[in-house]
């Protein structure tokens, strides 16, 4: 059977399952157990779609960056639609798991109240705090990296700091700085602040000799061994902590947020909404922050890969 008809089938597999999952009531799953079979094989029909669209790539490269995208789509496309049909088709309680659908409802009828929450945490307090504590470590590392004193005092330090939980200084941050924006910030300084010390100090210390003895060759003072040498060795170890502390930033406000803060922001909003049971507008603002994280993310990997072009990272990824 030619490709094309099979893929024909496959979508009109998954299109009968979204139309069973859109049109029936609560429960139908209960009623007539044998539309399960449907579920089963629409699931099929999309891994035999992903595995066309992979072979599409490996054996026509121009299609990579179209398929790049199309495998992910369609792998949380189906992931949603299961989850859809579940818990319509057993009458699953919203408590318990709410619907795609009603999340979605929730996050659009609630817009403002939801932006308002995203400028009260990432806006205010986590872009606050991660600029502070990977600018505090990233300068520190600096004076480390010549002080031996320095680094034996302050590297057990971050370990001990490390192994300290969110929930251990939240409390004593609101109690210094406030309940607003400010004790968040300062949460969010000590979680960051180590793993960009600990990261910068690494890279570094990684120079390779060679490369120094070629910077005293040249009479280079120490800003240019710096800058045309040390920096961009330690630039991967760099971005390293910035992409972890990206997401630790946002873990920690919306933690710290569970211990004091006015009556806005990410984490004020899902330990009210979970005292009211609005579980809906628990998994949307949950979404919300995991968006927010993820272009974060993302942002620092594309910043990463036009920097570190170089890389050997790097360099074969731009060839293909």
């Amino acid at each position: 059977m030619p490709k094309y008809v099979l893929t024909i089938i496959y979508l009109s597999l998954l299109a009968g399952q979204l139309a069973l999952v859109s049109s029936s009531e609560q429960g139908f799953y209960q009623q007539s157990p044998a539309l399960l079979m449907l579920l089963a094989v629409s699931t099929y029909a999309v891994a035999a779609l992903l595995s066309q669209l992979t072979q599409l790539a490996e054996t026509r490269p121009s299609y990579a960056a179209v398929t790049k995208v199309l495998v992910p789509s369609l792998f949380a496309f189906m992931l949603l639609l299961t989850w859809q049909s579940i818990v319509v088709g057993f009458a699953v309680s919203a408590v318990l798991l709410p619907a795609p659908s009603d999340i979605f409802y929730s996050l659009t009828n609630n817009l403002p109240m939801f932006w308002a929450d995203f400028k009260q945490t990432y806006l205010k307090a986590v872009l606050a705090g991660y600029f502070l504590g990977c600018s505090a470590g990233f300068i520190v590392a600096q004076v480390a990296v010549k002080s031996r004193f320095l680094r034996a005092g302050l590297v057990p330090l971050g370990n001990f700091m490390s192994a300290i939980p969110i929930v251990g200084i939240a409390p004593i941050m609101v109690m210094w700085f406030g309940f607003d924006w400010q004790s968040k910030a300062a949460v969010i300084v000590v979680m960051t602040f180590f793993p960009m010390f600990i990261n910068t100090l690494a890279g570094l210390q990684s120079t390779d000799a060679i490369h120094n003895d070629l910077m005293h060759t040249y009479a280079a003072n120490k800003s240019q061994i710096f800058l045309k040498s040390q920096l961009p060795q330690a630039l991967p170890f760099i971005f390293n902590a910035l992409k972890l502390n990206s997401t630790l930033a946002l873990i920690g406000a919306i933690v710290a947020e569970f211990f004091g803060t006015p009556i806005v922001g990410m984490g004020f909003r899902i330990s009210t909404e979970v005292g009211r049971m609005n579980m809906d507008m628990v998994w949307a603002t949950i979404v919300v922050a995991a968006i927010a994280g993820s272009l974060s993310y993302g942002a620092l990997a594309l910043l990463e890969r036009s920097l570190l072009f170089w890389h050997p990272a790097f360099r074969g990824s731009h060839k293909r």
